[in-house]
């Protein structure tokens, strides 16, 4: 999925308006927070609420393109649970964006439950 976004942005953005692309892959860890062994994460994401969030961020000075996929449902430690791409002029414009919108991404959208190995409850 990924080469297939930089493919389409590198043959569709102005060349004099692409700089840089970042991109992250968030994965399921074995290891919560506090130390303890994942055994899986229960996913769920508000899909209106996400497009909302790339149209604003989309808007910002610098930004050529933002792609976003978020997994849901049941995952096991190693599967992706998001990949998130932003693309723009300079440095100074993306990796501002790129991590504030991360930030909103899981602080907002994302509602993740980990279910610790051996246990039903979650963290």
């Amino acid at each position: 999925m990924i080469e297939q976004w930089l493919d389409e942005i590198k043959a569709t953005a102005d060349p004099n308006e692409l700089g840089m692309i970042l991109v992250h892959n968030g994965i399921v860890r074995g290891m919560s927070k506090k130390g303890e062994a994942v055994g899986k994460m229960l996913l769920t994401h508000d899909a209106a609420g996400l497009e909302k969030l790339i149209e604003q961020y989309e808007r910002k000075d610098g930004v050529v393109d933002i792609r976003v996929w978020i997994n849901s449902g049941e995952l096991h430690v190693g599967d992706d649970i998001m990949l998130v791409l932003v693309a723009g002029r300079f440095r100074t414009d993306v990796l501002p964006v790129f991590e504030s919108l991360i930030g909103k991404i899981k602080g907002e959208i994302v509602s993740e439950r980990e279910i610790l190995s051996g246990h039903e409850e979650g963290v």
